[in-house]
């Protein structure tokens, strides 16, 4: 099992950047997907998480400004965000909890990272 994430870039502030995260391999159900960031000199923090049945959760930064969502049939997690600042600049990875075919447990699971700047 692996995650794939894409939409990262460079943008200037105020824009908007869609990025989405697909979970691929020998997957029986995924649970909990989430975005998180690493900022230049700081702690990996949660952007946002989104459950199965749409419960959803963002960290105060980016309240009302960026929105989760996913698509069950297609195994993938969506991040919109709007009126960028240049403090949103990190690597976004997408995470995951996934239970394998023959598996009775989930394991959790991380995307490459994708990089996004917000620059003028």
């Amino acid at each position: 099992v692996q995650l794939q994430a894409s939409g990262g870039g460079l943008v200037q502030p105020g824009g908007s950047l869609r990025l989405s995260c697909s979970a691929f391999g020998t997957i029986d159900r995924v649970h909990l997907m989430g975005w998180y960031r690493q900022r230049p000199g700081k702690q990996r923090e949660k952007v946002a998480t989104i459950t199965r049945e749409n419960g959803i959760t963002y960290d105060d930064s980016v309240e009302g400004r960026f929105a989760v969502s996913r698509d069950n049939a297609k195994n993938t997690v969506y991040l919109e965000m709007n009126n960028l600042e240049p403090e949103d600049t990190a690597v976004y990875l997408c995470n995951a909890w996934i239970r394998r075919v023959g598996a009775r447990m989930t394991t959790e699971f991380w995307g490459q990272g994708t990089q996004v700047t917000v620059s003028s």
